[in-house]
């Protein structure tokens, strides 16, 4: 593979979850073979300034703006950070499944997008935890 800096090597990548919020951006060894993992948090509702919601579903994650160096050595598992929508559509959800719909700015607590759609009887995002009830004029 290609060398990014000196001392430095690209190595295979792959997802990782750390504690279970934690996305690769890059995985590289030194001269040593230390490897080291770029990586871009995911953060839990309940870890964000606004805090956990009733919209919120157990397994949702906040994709944020909060990068860093991690030793490879912290890497607890794999796990798959699925869209809503193709979160929505599982037929089975594994230990290993989890769902992003918000972006999360860590210094701010601002969010992307900043609204969702909500539905009819009780006017609150979709939570694929919950049946949510619908009227027959709702699409989604």
């Amino acid at each position: 593979m290609a060398k990014t800096k000196p001392g430095k090597k690209d190595l295979d990548s792959y997802t990782i979850k750390g504690t279970n919020k934690v996305v690769r951006q890059k995985i590289e060894a030194d001269h040593r073979n230390n490897v080291k993992v770029r990586v871009r948090w995911y953060y839990r509702p309940e870890e964000s300034i606004g805090g956990r919601r009733q919209f919120h579903g157990a397994k949702e994650l906040f994709l944020s703006d909060h990068h860093d160096m991690q030793s490879a050595h912290t890497i607890e598992g794999k796990c798959t950070v699925h869209s809503f929508k193709n979160y929505s559509k599982l037929e089975n959800v594994g230990a290993e499944d989890y769902f992003c719909r918000f972006e999360y700015k860590a210094s701010t607590g601002g969010f992307t997008p900043d609204r969702v759609a909500v539905y009819c009887k009780c006017e609150m995002p979709y939570n694929p935890d919950d049946l949510m009830v619908q009227c027959e004029g709702c699409k989604d």
